[in-house]
């Protein structure tokens, strides 16, 4: 039996906001349809899907995990993190399909599930920017130095990632109408600066491959390429995350009435997020940077390097200007020294 409430439903993939809606008598595994009051998902989750993708990604874990260690990358542990949300948005789905009332586990597996790809997205820009250090002869692209190309970049998906988490949290289960409303705008503000980067960033990607080829004398098999595996492995991320971000975009723009598909079955968050983002995961365990970016002079100077580098800059420039400073006294003082012969006074001594 149903009873009338003026509150609002939601979804794991998007939140539906309504007027008014019904709260609903929990089915088996505490579904209800996803226009009812106390919805926490807008379909019911397969628990088989989301215990073999999970199993995917708890696997995939363990293997970046392992690549790490073995290739000794230290900023391996970002891909690690993302894998890790991936995995834990996948367990509370599993647990969620037998438990659809729980808003713990929608609100859980919801926010990870949005906001795990970012983590993917940094670690790309983070080996592009060692790429261009090892490979690039100038260390820079255009007027991007390779290590600012990380930094920046990685400051720009923490704006989106800030942006998208704000969004994320106003689109959770149990929000009111007003608030899922402004927290899908704030979410696709999000994922839009994030595309409009990557887009940024896939040029400057190009433009160094572009630049190594030229340069780099041809050589043959994969062990002599393995720079373009590496690369060609970030784009093939950038494509599949970018997939993922036009769905997104799609789904948020399309609506949340019921008569759209998107938002209301699961294929869809699963064929257009979930599996992008395993297989751009899994290409990057594939081609690991550690492939390509070996040895010291693959990574970045330290932070007691850099100051050492910019202590010894300063000591060289102090001295140039000393040195300068000395023959300019010199020549003033020899310039000073030179008494002109009076020519009267050497007549006499003639």
């Amino acid at each position: 039996m149903s009873t009338p409430t003026s509150t609002s439903a939601a979804s794991t993939t998007i939140v539906l906001a309504a007027a008014s809606c019904t709260t609903v008598v929990p089915g088996k595994y505490g579904y209800v349809p996803p226009n009812a009051c106390n919805a926490y998902w807008a379909y019911s989750p397969s628990s088989s899907a989301a215990v073999a993708i999970s199993t995917f990604f708890g696997i995939i874990t363990v293997a970046h995990i392992a690549l790490a260690i073995v290739f000794r990358k230290g900023f391996s542990w970002v891909m690690i993190m993302g894998v890790s949300w991936e995995l834990v948005a996948f367990i509370t789905r599993a647990l969620g399909a037998h438990n659809q009332q729980s808003l713990a586990y929608a609100f859980v597996s919801t926010l990870l599930f949005l906001l795990a790809p970012l983590w993917i997205n940094a670690y790309v820009y983070m080996t592009a920017g060692r790429l261009i250090w090892t490979f690039h002869p100038d260390k820079k692209v255009w007027f991007f130095k390779s290590a600012s190309i990380g930094k920046y970049f990685v400051w720009l998906d923490v704006f989106s990632f800030i942006v998208q988490g704000i969004g994320g949290t106003m689109l959770s289960p149990g929000a009111s109408a007003e608030t899922m409303e402004t927290g899908k705008k704030v979410y696709m503000s999000g994922i839009g600066v994030q595309e409009f980067f990557i887009l940024l960033f896939f040029a400057i990607v190009v433009k160094f491959a572009i630049d190594v080829q030229r340069i780099e004398p041809q050589g043959n098999g994969y062990f002599s390429k393995r720079w373009q595996w590496v690369t060609y492995a970030i784009f093939t991320s950038l494509v599949l995350i970018s997939i993922r971000i036009c769905f997104r975009l799609a789904e948020l723009s399309t609506g949340t009435d019921i008569s759209n598909p998107l938002p209301y079955k699961e294929g869809y968050a699963l064929g257009l997020d979930a599996v992008p983002m395993m297989l751009a995961i899994g290409v990057l365990a594939v081609f690991h940077p550690g492939l390509a970016l070996k040895g010291p002079e693959s990574e970045f100077p330290s932070r007691k390097e850099r100051r050492a580098e910019k202590k010894q800059a300063r000591a060289e420039k102090k001295a140039r200007k000393a040195e300068r400073e000395t023959s300019k006294k010199d020549g003033s003082e020899q310039e000073s020294s030179y008494q002109p012969i009076d020519s009267d006074v050497e007549m006499n001594r003639v």
